[in-house]
């Protein structure tokens, strides 16, 4: 008889439930979060491990290769289909967590998430360093502004080159301001030092990678864009039509349908955030300041004479989706309209 197992990862513990074909639990443990932890349970079970199943998460990615290096064959659960299914319980618990994920193994009411490859997660890794940064760079100017801005000293429009030397010219003379802010301007030196050191990474990293500089040839389409495109992506082969690239990012619209209500809302912002920001601020480049026109671009600026130019902007991102990961598959360059075949 088959056997169904499932973890709920905790960060120190993980609970595992391993059911039967029938649903009956066989054995029931904690054990340590550690991937060698979990192959010495499972080979000492003494029972064949059908499938094994984590929900989705930072530490299942690394438990979940740790499995599969070991011959077992693991699955990773998406959590929002998680989530409903364990809804119903009163109590819950890592115990009965681990139980509703064994069950839904064993029914089959599951479905995989794509485990991203070793490489793709340390560039993903790479990005999100570099995002976080960025961001507090940015905060720490803006509190820089916001301080001084009580005292009556307006920064006003000023280059990233010269922000020191501007903010420096407003506080000379004020012991206090040059105290508090002397050391955010040496914060933010800091910040943006290795925050160039972070972004000059990703460039390299798109200057090797012959996809990216192939997904560059569309218009609002930069390094940044492409790399974090094909980070999420990781394996272009998982999906099998190009049109789905849009849904799983969340750039389709959500329905909701029952009897005689029929709703249909804006879109439905599942997945990775980080892409659907990245495709969103490309098409914004592409119908605002690409210069040379494109059928692609037509197509939008024709929607948002019907539309609006905000949902122009989203329908177009969910349209490069589609083209950036067609010409992924196919090897392709974009064209930028019909071509017409020689005779």
């Amino acid at each position: 008889m088959e056997h169904y197992a499932g973890i709920d990862v905790s960060l120190e513990q993980s609970s595992v439930c391993v059911v039967d074909g029938t649903g009956r639990i066989v054995r029931e443990a904690k054990v340590p979060s550690e991937p060698e932890a979990l192959v010495r349970f499972f080979d000492q079970l003494g029972l064949v491990v059908a499938r094994i199943g984590l929900e989705a998460g930072p530490l299942s990615q690394w438990l979940h290769a740790g499995l599969r290096r070991a011959g077992f064959a693991v699955v990773l659960l998406e959590t929002r289909h998680v989530k409903a299914a364990l809804s119903a319980m009163v109590v819950k618990t890592d115990r009965k967590d681990a139980r509703g994920i064994a069950q839904l193994l064993r029914m089959g009411w599951f479905r995989p998430v794509h485990c991203k490859s070793l490489p793709t997660q340390e560039v993903r890794a790479l990005l999100v360093g570099r995002k976080l940064l960025q961001s507090k760079l940015l905060d720490v100017e803006l509190s820089i502004r916001g301080i001084l801005r009580g005292f009556g000293l307006k920064v006003g429009q000023v280059s990233k080159g010269q922000f020191v030397t501007r903010i420096r010219e407003l506080i000379t003379g004020q012991a206090m301001l040059e105290r508090v802010v002397g050391p955010m301007l040496r914060a933010r030196e800091a910040l943006r030092t290795e925050y160039h050191k972070l972004h000059r990474s990703m460039l390299a990293i798109v200057r090797d990678d012959a996809t990216c500089r192939r997904l560059m040839t569309v218009p609002g389409v930069g390094a940044l864009v492409a790399v974090t495109f094909t980070a999420a992506v990781d394996d272009p082969g998982r999906f099998s039509r190009s049109r789905a690239v849009g849904a799983h990012f969340g750039l389709t619209p959500k329905k909701y349908q029952s009897g005689e209500t029929d709703v249909t809302g804006g879109i439905s912002k599942v997945g990775d955030a980080m892409v659907r920001s990245a495709l969103y601020e490309a098409a914004n480049v592409m119908l605002t300041r690409a210069s040379r026109f494109s059928s692609l671009k037509r197509w939008a600026m024709e929607v948002a004479t019907r539309r609006g130019m905000k949902r122009a902007k989203v329908a177009l991102a969910r349209k490069l989706a589609t083209v950036l990961h067609r010409m992924w598959v196919d090897g392709t360059s974009f064209r930028f309209g019909k071509q017409v075949a020689a005779a």
